[in-house]
Order: C-alpha cells, then sequence, then structure tokens
C-alpha cells in the first residue's frame, strides 16, 4: 500500500505532466514539516542567544553546523552518525563544566568530509556562508583515528568509547515488506544506500551484504541497483535515508542502529529490521585531538567526559553499547 507522501509524490508527477490537473491553482508540498531537518526543535544548537530566527525546513537549514562560531571555547568535529546524541552529550558535559556554556561548536558531517575541512584549514562553505572553525577534537571510527594519528593530523592517544551495529531503516508500514538483508536485492525495492565513495559504513555494509547472499547480493545492491535506478546513493546517509523513506522515494536502507532508534523516538514513521550477528559488522567509535589545537585543555576534558559513565548512559538510549577493549572487530564508523 501507498504511503500519502508516496502518492503525493506520484500525483506531484502526474499533475506536472498534466498542468490541468492543478486546477489553477498554486500547491506547495503536502508533507509534514517535521519531515525535514532540523529534528530537535533547537536543542541542538549550543548559542546562548539566538538573535533573529530564520530557519525553514526543506528552504533554509543547516542542520548539520550546531552552536556560535563567535568566540567559541571548544569546537568538536563529530562524526554525523550520532549528532542526534551530541544535544544531550553537551548539556550534560556544561553541567559538569559550566565554564563551557553556550560556547561549544560542533559539526556532525561524515568524517571523510570533517577531514577535508580540516585540510582547507577549517574552513566550509555551505549555500551562500563560508565560515572557518578550526576542530579541537575529531571524532570518527576507531581505525580511522589511529591513522591519522600515524600522519600526524591528530595528537595521542586515541579514545575509543562506545561500539555500534547495522540495521535495516524501513517506513513504518514496510511498503516493501523488508524483512531481510537479501530482500534488498529484490527487483523494485528501492533502496537508499551510503556511497562508498566517503562514507566507510559502506564498506561495511557490502560486507554484511556478502555474508548475507554473497557476491550477487552485494553487487545487486551496489552495482546493478544502482546502473538501473533503483538503488540512490546519499551524500549525508544518516539525514538523508531517513528522509528518502519518509517522503515515500525509497522501501529501505541499511543505517547503523542507533539512527533507525533516534528516528522512532522521534516519533517519525519510521521503523527497523535487526541484522543477525553473523551478517552484521561492528563499529568501534573514537576520538583525539587534533594537532595544534587552540583549545587543547578544552579537548581533554571532553576527550575524558565521552568515555565517562555519564555520556556512556546517553549513548545507551540510542542503542550504542560502551566500549570495553578486547578482540573485538574494528570497522570504520562511516
Amino acid at each position: 500500500m501507498a504511503t500519502a507522501a508516496a502518492t503525493f509524490v506520484l500525483s506531484t508527477a502526474a499533475a506536472l505532466a498534466d498542468p490541468v490537473q492543478w486546477n489553477g491553482k498554486a500547491q506547495t508540498p503536502h508533507y509534514a514539516e517535521d519531515v525535514f531537518p532540523p529534528w530537535q526543535h533547537g536543542q541542538n544548537n549550543d548559542a546562548t542567544r539566538r538573535g533573529f530566527e530564520f530557519t525553514v525546513p526543506e528552504v533554509d537549514v543547516l542542520a548539520d553546523f550546531h552552536g556560535d562560531i563567535t568566540n567559541p571555547s571548544l569546537v568538536l568535529y563529530v562524526g554525523g552518525n550520532y549528532f542526534f546524541a551530541m544535544a544531550p552529550l553537551v548539556s550534560a558535559f556544561e553541567h559538569e563544566h559550566p565554564e563551557f556554556s553556550g560556547k561549544i561548536y560542533w559539526e556532525t558531517i561524515p568524517p571523510g568530509l570533517l577531514i577535508r575541512q580540516i585540510e582547507a584549514g577549517g574552513t566550509i562553505t555551505s549555500g551562500n556562508m563560508t565560515w572557518t572553525a578550526k576542530p579541537d577534537a575529531y571524532f570518527a571510527g576507531l581505525k580511522k583515528i589511529d591513522q591519522y594519528i600515524k600522519s600526524g593530523l591528530l595528537a595521542a592517544p586515541a579514545v575509543p568509547y562506545v561500539t555500534n551495529t547495522l540495521t535495516i531503516m524501513i517506513p513504518k508500514d514496510n511498503p516493501g515488506h523488508v524483512e531481510s538483508l537479501k530482500d534488498l536485492g529484490r527487483p523494485g525495492i528501492r533502496l537508499a544506500m551510503p556511497n562508498p565513495e566517503f562514507e566507510g559504513i559502506a564498506r561495511q555494509i557490502e560486507a554484511s551484504l556478502d555474508k548475507a547472499g554473497g557476491k550477487a547480493l552485494a553487487n545487486a545492491v551496489y552495482k546493478t541497483k544502482i546502473a538501473n535506478g533503483s538503488t540512490v546513493l546519499t551524500h549525508i546517509h544518516h539525514r538523508q535515508t531517513p528522509l528518502f523513506l519518509m517522503q515515500g522515494l525509497a522501501d529501505a536502507g541499511v543505517t547503523w542502529q542507533s539512527e533507525a532508534i533516534f528516528q522512532e523516538q522521534t516519533g517519525h514513521a519510521i521503523s527497523h529490521v535487526d541484522i543477525p550477528a553473523d551478517q552484521n559488522s561492528t563499529a568501534i567509535y573514537a576520538g583525539a585531538m587534533v594537532k595544534g589545537a587552540a583549545h587543547p585543555q578544552a579537548a581533554k576534558l571532553w576527550l575524558d567526559f565521552i568515555k565517562s559513565p555519564t555520556a556512556l548512559a546517553i549513548f545507551e538510549r540510542y542503542g550504542f553499547k560502551a566500549y570495553h577493549g578486547g578482540s573485538m572487530p574494528d570497522h570504520d564508523s562511516e
């Protein structure tokens, strides 16, 4: 059964082909406004003085940039796959260290893109706005953190703190009747999948597809379906996948489990299908101080905090598990 959003997409396409169907009336999208980010109603903005509010969902939104860049006391570059956990983490950190209240700026774009920003001197452009915010600490998968410490971009030690696993994100009514990874290879199932070019999660997804259905399944999802248009590649997967699903533009997409849990907790029409352990992949999240950080003491305080019982309890709300070391496989977190 088609979702309301899917019905709108289809009816809009038909109307564009036959303008007479509009009956001469101007139309606006019929999606509920809360389909579009930002989804945390301002809680993920650490600025204490926000001035004039200018946010129009779908039209003017800077959903991955948080806080005031005027004179921050701590700048964090955080892999976007836990953007939703940052608001409560920052709040808890400021409760312990009130001198940082309203003075933390953080970004939550994918880790590979954050590295490009570091290489650009901390300068980034979104739309018509360009600004510079050099990071004090960077967070991604443990393997990448170790790599950048060795290359000299980051300063030792690496600080691992939580783990995460994959899931299949679906619309709540599951119109594609997706029950397993194997179902993703079925003709007619439309997918929104992370881009292997700069999203590390894609490598873990391909490995899981291989475990579930061999190279044939991995090729079907990431080659055949891309070629025929039934797989679309995302660029900011933690944000785009649920948007595609809620608008009826896709039937499923593989994400980290925590992202699906957040969408469900928010009340969006999203659900997920668990992936068995023998087909799944585990990510280890870690961070480190950036070489030449402007606020090294602040960065150290955050790195100590991120593995504290207070922080771990916040992560656990979204399905993350505390990292306890050992021989767990080490994958990129995004």
